[in-house]
């Protein structure tokens, strides 16, 4: 499956830069651990909403990399995701590299890790899946009016093996 890449903006809240990921890096850091070492099924919570921890291989690396994300559940082994990069005209990292290695996403929600596949929403599903994502997070809403770049939505889904 692929993931659509939509073009960036030419306008945008402004991108944290180099010095804000100095800086708040290592916040970011130290929400993952504390996360990893959950002990249940449930979905921790996060900055307020539903989060999970998707690992994904870096589109101009390949390294593996881990980041903490609004992960809003839609139905049975599937969760949405939104690229919004706080509304920036950019698109962040962590949906670069879905896109760039969709078969190599796996994410962590509470104590459990699966492999998962991305499907980019569109039209109605993607309106739909973004109301959903505003009626337990409603700062989504703003992001896009920050931009004119189309946030993407991601479908996220464990993949099963088919035998």
């Amino acid at each position: 499956m692929t993931i659509e890449v939509p073009p960036r903006g030419t306008r945008g809240a402004r991108s944290p830069g180099a010095v804000f990921q100095f800086l708040f890096g290592p916040v970011m850091r130290m929400q993952i651990s504390p996360y990893r070492r959950s002990r249940g099924p449930e979905q921790p919570r996060t900055f307020g909403f539903p989060a999970l921890l998707p690992t994904t291989v870096g589109a101009r690396t390949g390294l593996r990399r881990t980041v903490i994300l609004g992960g809003f559940p839609d139905g049975e082994d599937a969760w949405l995701v939104v690229a919004s990069n706080g509304g920036a005209a950019t698109h962040p990292a962590w949906f670069l590299n879905i896109a760039r290695h969709p078969e190599q996403v796996s994410v962590q929600v509470g104590s459990r890790t699966v492999s998962v596949v991305g499907e980019s929403l569109r039209g109605e599903a993607r309106a739909e899946a973004l109301r959903k994502v505003a009626a337990i997070a409603p700062r989504y809403t703003g992001y896009q009016t920050k931009t004119d770049r189309e946030l993407p939505v991601i479908r996220l889904t464990a993949a099963h093996d088919p035998g």
